[in-house]
């Protein structure tokens, strides 16, 4: 009888989501762990197995993809009560798809290494869409050994993989700069959007313009037409880019490095955190800059 891969994913958020259900269509046998109830249903009916802590999802997985929201989150459930490292197999494959720092994934990668798993430094990036599809990219660093393993797993959830080193860490020093335009050029389609939206243009018309033309980004085609529908709806949220642009310019500054514009996001985002915006979309910076231009935006309220 052929063996059923098994994946366990720990963290079924917007790209976790996206993975659980692209390794069930390639046939995996997938356990899924989140914090919320109603999403452990909705897994459930989608023919996955929900498991309350990321112990039960660990055991019997061949390979264990990893994607919470932050390094203290990763360590907990990896190392914490009721921990991954508590059933997992040696040998195991971990692919540390979350965002963060490099020297904070090369620490993790270390202890998991030391308890005889193997390890695959794997961000990844393409939006909710693309990891429901199956196309997200990876940006890929760990020993040959764990991507020959993780073979199947990658190819079911991903339309490219860059292998970028032997080592983890690589792969999140890559996706930290690929953050670092991202959430700039969030802020700056919100910028855009403002403007126009104050110099009295319509704004589905300047959409349907720029995404065609030279200015546009991947970020202003996606971004920009949350903001001409005024869908805030949470696909990628304001504190996730609090915490990757910190990252950026907290890595750069020990670097030695200078990076005024994703410092100047950082503040943007920052701002719309602290004016209680932090779990809608990304795009809802936006709102910041219309209230300080004294701006109405599409399906926003005076």
């Amino acid at each position: 009888m052929q063996h059923t891969r098994k994946a366990a994913v720990i963290g079924l958020g917007s790209m976790g989501w996206g993975a659980a259900l692209s390794l069930l269509r390639a046939g995996f046998a997938v356990r899924g762990c989140d914090v919320r109830s109603e999403v452990l249903m909705r897994f459930a009916e989608n023919g996955g197995t929900p498991c309350t802590t990321p112990a039960s999802a660990a055991k019997d997985a061949d390979m264990i993809l990893v994607y919470v929201v932050n390094s203290r989150q990763v360590e907990d459930v990896l190392f914490g009560q009721n921990g991954a490292l508590e059933t997992a197999r040696p040998s195991t494959v971990f692919l540390l798809c979350t965002t963060m720092a490099p020297s904070a994934t090369t620490a993790i990668a270390e202890r998991l290494e030391a308890a005889g798993m193997r390890v695959i430094d794997a961000p990844v990036s393409g939006g909710h869409v693309r990891a429901l599809s199956g196309e997200i990219t990876v940006m890929a660093s760990g020993m040959p050994a764990a991507f020959d393993q993780a073979s199947e797993v990658l190819d079911a959830i991903s339309a490219k993989v860059f292998r970028l080193g032997d080592r983890p860490g690589a792969g999140s020093q890559v996706k930290m700069i690929n953050q670092l335009l991202a959430g700039v050029h969030i802020a700056a389609t919100a910028e855009a959007m403002t403007l126009a939206a104050k110099a009295g243009i319509d704004l589905k018309t300047l959409y349907d313009v720029i995404r065609v033309s030279a200015g546009s980004s991947w970020m202003f085609e996606n971004r920009g037409e949350h903001i001409v529908s005024g869908d805030y709806t949470p696909r990628s949220a304001v504190n996730i880019f609090v915490k990757d642009l910190g990252i950026v310019t907290s890595e750069a500054g020990k670097a030695g490095a200078v990076t005024p514009l994703a410092a100047a996001a950082l503040d943007l985002f920052m701002e719309a955190s602290q004016a209680g915006l932090g779990l809608e979309d990304d795009a809802a910076v936006a709102k910041i800059l219309a209230a300080k231009s004294g701006v109405q935006l599409p399906g926003l309220k005076d």
